[in-house]
């Protein structure tokens, strides 16, 4: 009887039916819209973030800021330019410096791994090259006119004060820069390495650890046309190419990857890191674990990744904002004037059904069972809603997905000892200076809006929540009618 009733009640109102469902709809796509925009953020945050850190990294510890000492970390270079013969030999020299200048004793990754709440630890060194090559050339003297010409004559070499001038000369140097990761191949599932997948050759093997090999990143190899094979000489030692890695995301880390053995050989930087990755045996005690970290090993700089996410700035960062602030009371105020509506059409449609339900009270319906079958149909209305609601809200993420805006993440804003950039948080050292390159770029972030089974699940709920709701206006209603009242309206 219930069900009967309550399908032919739904008939024969079908559009008020219709605008109360569409009214609901139209909050519960907008909840599903945003929700997924807001998840698609999160999304290219973390893709963002794996750039830096790499998978399966919940936070990086590196050496506290300090003032650096009076000039030392500026590279000098020495050349043989003394003009014997032509003096327009090849000079060529190269320097490979610490990221930042500060570092840690490799026995730091062991006091990391020891504390409460760290699953493992891994220590990285990161490193920047600049080589310098290129040719000095003489001058060629030219006297005044009346005497004769030759090569410029050093102050006091000759008898005569001869006037005139050197034209000529110089120096032609190429200055190139690029950046080395040193990797402990033992632990490849941790560090900067494990955000890019081997697309060409092969990885480390653990059998490596000083040996003469490195991973090139893909953007690298192809701008010095770099192949599995291959060899690059650093600092006079040749490196042979067994790897090319792309970055699943983001920018790579380095330019090339080598054995942490063999980065510290080239730096002359014995037992150093730079950095120590650390993943937490659970992630919901991250905070306390970076707190332990701070407390018990000194002079020391502890960044998580929810630190670097609120560093994040460009127009993902906006976006983001806008999909977690207004985007969230947009939708909260859509609900309420949805529930609203819902409920004021519910209770109006009671209002002209007082003779219908006057009738059945003095056919003997108690008030409890024609307020359930006002909910009933509030509730139907509500779930009819959820469903419009739910395609619409699929269509709409459909569509954010496949234009796919395009966002920017600036990953360097501030840096210095204050930590205020992602990519420098933390001061020299840290994790912006492990990152080398990447750090002078922004990253492009194609936008996505992914619908969870949580989000339908909430869709569901809001629809029943809807319903009742209305139910409940139109239910209070009904159950205060009284048969005279039907009667009192027969003309």
């Amino acid at each position: 009887m219930f069900i009967t009733y309550l399908r032919r009640e739904l008939r024969r109102r079908r559009k008020a039916a219709l605008v109360v469902a569409s009214g609901l709809a139209l909050g519960i796509a907008l909840v599903i819209v945003v929700s997924s925009v807001s998840s698609g953020m999160k999304q290219a945050q973390g893709k963002v973030l794996e750039s830096l850190y790499g998978l399966g990294t919940d936070m990086t510890v590196t050496k506290a800021a300090t003032p650096s000492e009076g000039g030392s970390g500026r590279p000098r270079f020495k050349f043989d330019a003394k003009g014997e013969g032509s003096g327009d030999e090849e000079q060529s020299s190269d320097r490979v410096m610490v990221q930042g200048f500060q570092t840690l004793a490799s026995s730091t990754v062991a006091e990391v791994g020891e504390q409460d709440g760290v699953a493992d630890a891994v220590g990285g060194l990161s490193l920047q090259v600049m080589k310098v090559d290129g040719r000095f050339k003489q001058g060629e003297f030219e006297q005044a006119p009346g005497g004769s010409g030759g090569r410029a004559q050093p102050p006091g070499g000759g008898t005569d004060q001869q006037q005139g001038e050197v034209r000529g000369g110089g120096a032609d140097f190429d200055v190139d820069s690029y950046s080395v990761y040193g990797t402990d191949v033992g632990k490849p599932s941790l560090g900067p390495l494990t955000s890019s997948r081997i697309s060409k050759g092969r990885t480390f093997t653990g059998a490596e650890a000083n040996s003469k090999v490195a991973v090139a990143d893909a953007s690298y190899a192809k701008e010095k046309k770099l192949a599995v094979g291959d060899t690059v000489t650093i600092s006079g030692t040749k490196i042979k190419v067994v790897g090319i890695a792309t970055p699943d995301s983001g920018g790579a880390a380095a330019n090339l990857y080598v054995p942490l053995k063999r980065a510290q050989t080239l730096a002359d930087a014995k037992n150093k890191i730079t950095t120590v990755y650390v993943k937490a045996a659970d992630s919901q005690q991250i905070g306390a674990v970076k707190s332990a970290i701070q407390k018990n090993i000194s002079g020391t700089t502890v960044t998580t990744s929810a630190d670097l996410a609120d560093t994040v700035s460009g127009s993902l960062s906006t976006a983001s904002d806008l999909a977690s602030s207004v985007g969230k009371w947009l939708s909260i105020a859509v609900l309420v004037a949805a529930f609203l509506v819902a409920g004021l059409l519910t209770s109006s449609a009671v209002s002209r059904r007082v003779r219908e339900f006057g009738t059945l009270k003095a056919l003997g319906w108690k008030s409890g069972r024609v307020t359930r079958q006002v909910v009933g149909e509030a509730v139907v209305n509500g779930l009819v809603g959820g469903v419009l609601g739910i395609a619409v809200g699929l269509g709409g993420a459909y569509v954010v997905t496949a234009i796919s805006p395009t966002l920017t993440a600036e990953l360097g804003s501030g840096g210095g000892q204050s930590g205020g950039g992602l990519m420098r948080a933390g001061g020299p050292g840290g994790p912006g200076d492990a990152l080398g390159q990447s750090a002078s770029k922004a990253l492009d972030i194609s936008l996505t809006a992914p619908v969870s089974t949580t989000t339908i699940a909430l869709a569901v709920g809001l629809a029943v929540a809807g319903g009742l709701i209305a139910g409940a206006f139109g239910g209070w209603r009904a159950s205060r009618l009284r048969p005279a009242d039907a009667l009192r309206r027969v003309e």
